[in-house]
């Protein structure tokens, strides 16, 4: 518990902080925490549409919690950030996890 405490005060200080955001959403999956994950994964990704790293994981937690449609849409509108941001190694994994639904 005390990464997510540490996260959680970085977070007080900066709200914004898609890095720390996204870490809490990581640790909340590892202890199976799944709709606190969502919120925070879905804090980043609409806070911070550019943070590519969140589309894939936002998708396969979607995939986890049963909610396909939502999974699919996430991982294209990730691809088309890779796309953007011209990350081939991220769209491809994308694309990967897009093709495996």
């Amino acid at each position: 518990m005390a990464r997510i405490d540490l996260l959680k005060e970085f977070l007080e200080e900066n709200p914004n902080d898609s890095f720390s955001r996204y870490a809490l959403s990581l640790e909340y999956v590892k202890l199976g925490q799944l709709d606190d994950a969502r919120r925070e994964f879905e804090t980043v990704r609409d806070n911070d549409p550019d943070y590519l790293a969140t589309y894939y994981q936002l998708g396969q937690l979607y995939m986890k919690m049963g909610l396909r449609d939502e999974a699919e849409k996430t991982l294209r509108d990730g691809i088309s950030v890779a796309v953007k941001q011209r990350d081939s190694h991220t769209q491809s994994e994308l694309e990967g996890a897009l093709e495996s639904l």
